[in-house]
């Protein structure tokens, strides 16, 4: 495959640039006492306003139940989520952040409010707009082919 038409490098300049990202955020983040897996599922949960099942975050998160199971254990134990019997089905739960969870979401938020500032301090208002309008086009496209795997 050849590596020089804009087609050729997408994927690769996109992995590459993602890990980069990832693995920025990680390291900022740790410096706050969140580990790269753990901070996720507590910004997701805060998004979601909370009272979510398990398999709801996971989809939002894009793990696997199993491996979220794990990571709510942790962040449990930590004192910065809760389960809730759902009023609706006995057999489910539903997460809900604490009062230590929320205080550790606006911390985590911060960090990656400055972190991503910095990281993108290069692009313009108008360069990362068409960036982000291009990257919904792609994900949006990605769905669909995704569903029709289905």
């Amino acid at each position: 495959m050849r590596h020089d038409t804009p087609l050729s490098r997408f994927g690769f300049v996109f992995s590459r640039t993602a890990r980069r990202w990832r693995r920025e955020l990680d390291l900022r983040l740790a410096g706050i006492g969140m580990a790269d897996a753990t901070w996720p599922p507590l910004v997701h949960l805060s998004l979601s306003g909370g009272g979510i099942s398990q398999k709801d975050l996971a989809e939002r998160v894009g793990i696997d139940g199993s491996s979220l199971v794990r990571l709510l254990d942790i962040l449990s134990e930590r004192g910065l989520l809760e389960r809730r019997p759902d009023p609706g089905d006995r057999r489910s739960r539903q997460l809900y952040l604490t009062p230590a969870g929320k205080a550790a979401v606006r911390r985590i938020e911060e960090v990656l409010e400055r972190t991503e500032h910095e990281m993108l301090e290069d692009l313009g208002h108008d360069d990362l707009m068409r960036l982000l309008e291009a990257m919904d086009r792609i994900d949006r496209r990605i769905a669909r082919m995704q569903q029709e795997e289905r």
